[in-house]
């Protein structure tokens, strides 16, 4: 029987998406953006997949963590300048309200699925480019990445996407500030050192190895994982002693899990747990 989540079938694995390549093997969905030619930029019809994907992925449950990269050498260049940008000149207030909402729901939506999300990043990776990448649990980087929040070179504001919410969280307040107001391009080394990036992997191995660090998440105790993603960002918005409570509260449910018993019962035999997302 089908299923639809939105616009996108499940399960996931038998998706065949119009804008972007899908892959699952076992745990792990890669997703490729896809027009290499012009460097992947998003287009009205991508932004709106990409948003129904994620939200699909919280209803397959053989999906345990998703990768995003891009074809060609580059992640993303950001909105197609002709098929976005263009029609934005020419739309009034409420049209591009709905737009600038439509596109946060991306963002949105990548928080909002329980699988942790690895950005596999190398060459340009700019405006919404590099909000995809910023959405992401995980960034890995390749020698040639160069980030951008391109939009004040457009005459735009930092605050897209959420980028003043989530950057400042990722590489501090003052070092966001820097990347939203001058637009300019942000190393894969400068990246990594303001922990944008968690390490920088030789081009030719980069989505291997994020697919790997995918492989070990999804391998790992599922319902634990989702309630770290889900407890990153409830706390945001707590107090540390908020913080505290809602954590014992978490960690309680983890105890009831099967995993839990699993890992005891494979430390005792002295094996290692073989976890089966229960």
């Amino acid at each position: 029987m089908t299923h639809y989540a939105n616009a996108v079938t499940l399960p996931l694995a038998e998706y065949r998406p119009r804008h972007f390549l899908l892959a699952v093997e076992g745990p792990v969905a890669t997703v490729t953006l896809n027009r290499p030619e012009k460097k992947n930029p998003l287009t009205f019809e991508s932004y709106r997949e990409l948003t129904d994907f994620f939200h699909a992925c919280a209803r397959d449950e053989h999906v345990k963590a998703i990768v995003v990269s891009g074809a060609g050498g580059n992640f993303s260049s950001g909105g197609d300048v002709f098929e976005i940008i263009g029609p934005l000149v020419e739309m009034n207030t409420k049209g591009l309200t709905a737009f600038t909402r439509m596109t946060g729901e991306l963002v949105k939506a990548m928080r909002a699925a329980p699988q942790p999300v690895i950005a596999a990043v190398e060459g340009i990776c700019a405006g919404a480019g590099a909000i995809v990448a910023m959405a992401s649990d995980l960034r890995l980087a390749a020698p040639s990445a160069k980030v951008a929040f391109l939009f004040n070179k457009v005459g735009l504001a930092g605050c897209d996407m959420g980028a003043c919410a989530i950057l400042p969280r990722i590489v501090g307040q003052g070092r966001a500030s820097e990347l939203l107001y001058t637009g300019r391009f942000m190393s894969a080394q400068e990246g990594e050192r303001w922990g944008f990036f968690s390490r920088i992997v030789d081009g030719a191995d980069l989505l291997r190895e994020a697919q790997a660090l995918a492989m070990a998440i999804g391998t790992g105790p599922t319902y634990a994982n989702t309630m770290t993603k889900r407890m990153l960002a409830m706390e945001w918005a707590m107090s540390v002693e908020e913080a505290i409570e809602a954590e014992a509260v978490a960690q309680a449910l983890c105890m009831t899990t099967e995993d839990f018993a699993r890992a005891y019962r494979a430390f005792a035999a002295k094996e290692k747990p073989v976890f089966q997302g229960d």
